[in-house]
């Protein structure tokens, strides 16, 4: 039973690091991680500042007692000539005490010194690896930016890619689907000019058809060429040389006199007043 919640916790803890991995954007936790750096620099400056602030005040008390060890040597000094040797006793006494707190604060102040020293060369340390952490953060972020973008247009070329695929399969379905109605019509045109098939508008003619109306065309040409002549009683070769100007004298010269022959006269019919 252990062994299935062991392995349980462990899918689960697999599926939240890569659904988490999903969602992280190195640049932001670079830019975290940073930050806490900057933190954790301020707090050390802090402690190197807070150090230096105990290192003056130790100075500062020895200092005091420094000019009261030398007061009460004055003192002494002076109830000595004055003959009081109990009072000079006493001044010594005093400033022995003195002297012994200051031998105290002396070893306090060098305590203090070095470890502002050893904090000051901490955060000096640190100082230059959060500089170096900074300068390597922007590069890594340069870089995943550039990356970024190009997978960005690398994707971006790879839809084109496949829409201009898309597109180009659909164009060559328009050419052949517009072959195949070129085709088809000309077919057609093939079928109605042979007559295998009917053209219901009755525009469309066969070769035989259209050699019959030629034939019938020009046979009633003929037929009204030869009735306009027999009306002008013309030889059957005059109407085309007058037509054509072909036999007429050269200018200059007289006409030679032709015979005009009239047309047939029509018989009238006779009115009805006349019959009766």
């Amino acid at each position: 039973m252990a062994g299935i919640f062991q392995r349980m916790s462990l899918i689960f803890r697999a599926k939240t690091d890569k659904a988490l991995d999903k969602f992280e954007d190195p640049r932001e936790t670079l830019d975290y991680s940073y930050q806490r750096q900057l933190e954790l620099l301020q707090k050390v400056r802090r402690g190197v500042a807070d150090v230096a602030t105990s290192r003056k005040r130790v100075e500062l008390q020895a200092n005091g007692l420094n000019t009261q060890i030398d007061k009460l040597t004055q003192q002494a000094q002076k109830a000595l000539e004055v003959g009081r040797e109990d009072l000079a006793r006493e001044a010594l006494t005093r400033r022995s005490g003195l002297q012994q707190q200051l031998s105290d604060l002396q070893v306090q102040h060098a305590q203090l010194q070095g470890e502002e020293e050893k904090l000051t060369r901490a955060s000096q340390r640190l100082q230059a690896k959060v500089d170096a952490f900074r300068t390597r953060k922007e590069t890594i972020k340069a870089t995943y930016s550039a990356a970024e973008a190009q997978t960005r247009i690398n994707e971006a070329f790879s839809s084109i890619s496949e829409e201009m695929g898309d597109v180009g399969m659909a164009i060559q379905r328009a050419e052949d689907k517009t072959q195949q109605m070129q085709a088809r019509a000309g077919a057609i045109d093939e079928l109605l000019a042979s007559g295998a098939l009917d053209d219901p508008t009755g525009t469309a003619k066969d070769d035989i058809t259209r050699e019959l109306e030629q034939l019938a065309s020009t046979s009633e040409v003929e037929d009204e060429l030869s009735r306009m002549k027999a009306q002008l009683g013309a030889g059957p070769s005059s109407a085309p040389q007058a037509i054509e100007g072909v036999g007429q004298p050269p200018v200059g010269q007289p006409v030679p006199n032709q015979t005009y022959a009239p047309p047939p006269a029509v018989p009238q019919q006779p009115n009805q007043g006349d019959l009766r």
